[in-house]
């Protein structure tokens, strides 16, 4: 019953890591398929946290943050757009100069502001955070921990974010797949020049998935500091919208498949969070060291010949030139 408890505990805590990074991903396949490259994630995040969580802070009001989150990480896709769709400019390069502007200014204003040492002040009670939702039953379920302790645990106990996330899945393969803008979404990503023939404009489309990428990128960066923990510290994000991006090309840019390599990155987390200080047979105790970096790890592992064949979008990273 031990191993069963610590396996449902494992498997719920997985939910939680994975919720940021399957928004961040999500969020990254919206404007790779429209030919926009997103190194930018984990700068609208880091933003989005911060924003988040000092608005929270300030104003008391977690739905305030949110709408700052929100708000701070479209503004920076803009900026991206502005730089590669615009200007046409090199969008690796957008795209990391955001996550380095992000990465110094968020701890910059946080220390002007709160005097923490670039943190924001800690965020208490429910007004302040999204805190878990306890659906009907589950004290008592827990009773009955076979059954109960799923319902209680995997199902009951998350945030309002965690389920929105969930939600997303479907709907985003939806839009993708079944209504017009995802096939005209897609078609932009392969063969913008077709699409500019048929007399839609290519620009507009690309900014509206840029500004999709930033609007969940804001939530995810919201969730980390007003959900998952209660504030901000810097680097909170930790690498999380890389990770994102792998997960989104080891989905091959579908929802579906892009969920399922998130949640395998976010076991690996939550497993190695459990594994710290515990003494393994015939291993000992695991440096802290080589625990940390399991997810990152099992990226590389998984992305340098275990994926196979990924074919990203065509025109992804080619700026387009509206021909005379």
């Amino acid at each position: 019953m031990e191993t069963y408890t610590l396996i449902v505990l494992l498997l719920a805590a997985t939910i939680r890591v994975a919720t940021p990074l399957l928004l961040a991903a999500l969020a990254g396949m919206f404007s790779e398929r429209s030919g926009v490259i997103d190194l930018g994630i984990e700068g609208k995040m880091l933003g989005a946290a911060f924003a988040a969580a000092s608005v929270s802070a300030v104003s008391g009001s977690a739905w305030l943050g949110l709408g700052a989150g929100i708000a701070t990480a479209v503004f920076l896709a803009l900026i991206i757009g502005f730089a590669c769709i615009t200007q046409r400019g090199n969008q690796v390069v957008a795209g990391m100069a955001v996550t380095i502007m992000v990465g110094g200014l968020g701890p910059t204003l946080g220390l002007a502001w709160f005097n923490l040492g670039g943190q924001t002040p800690q965020l208490d009670g429910a007004s302040q955070r999204f805190t878990g939702i306890v659906w009907p039953w589950a004290q008592m379920a827990r009773e009955h921990p076979m059954p109960g302790l799923l319902y209680a645990e995997l199902l009951s106990g998350h945030n309002l974010v965690v389920y929105l996330a969930a939600a997303l899945v479907p709907f985003s393969a939806w839009v993708l797949f079944w209504t017009r803008f995802g096939l005209r979404l897609r078609a932009v990503g392969e063969n913008p020049q077709a699409v500019d023939t048929a007399g839609i404009s290519v620009v507009w489309l690309r900014y509206r998935a840029v500004i999709i990428s930033g609007v969940l990128c804001g939530v995810a960066g919201t969730y980390l500091s007003t959900a998952a923990s209660a504030g901000f510290v810097r680097d909170m994000t930790a690498g999380k919208g890389y990770l994102a991006l792998a997960a989104l090309i080891f989905g091959k840019w579908k929802p579906v498949p892009t969920l399922g390599a998130c949640l395998l990155f976010a076991f690996t987390d939550a497993l190695a969070t459990r594994l710290q200080g515990v003494a393994l047979p015939f291993i000992g105790v695991i440096p802290v060291q080589f625990i940390l970096a399991l997810p990152y790890a099992l990226t590389v592992l998984l992305l340098s010949g275990f994926v196979g064949r990924t074919v990203a979008p065509r025109a992804i990273g080619v700026p387009y030139s509206k021909e005379k």
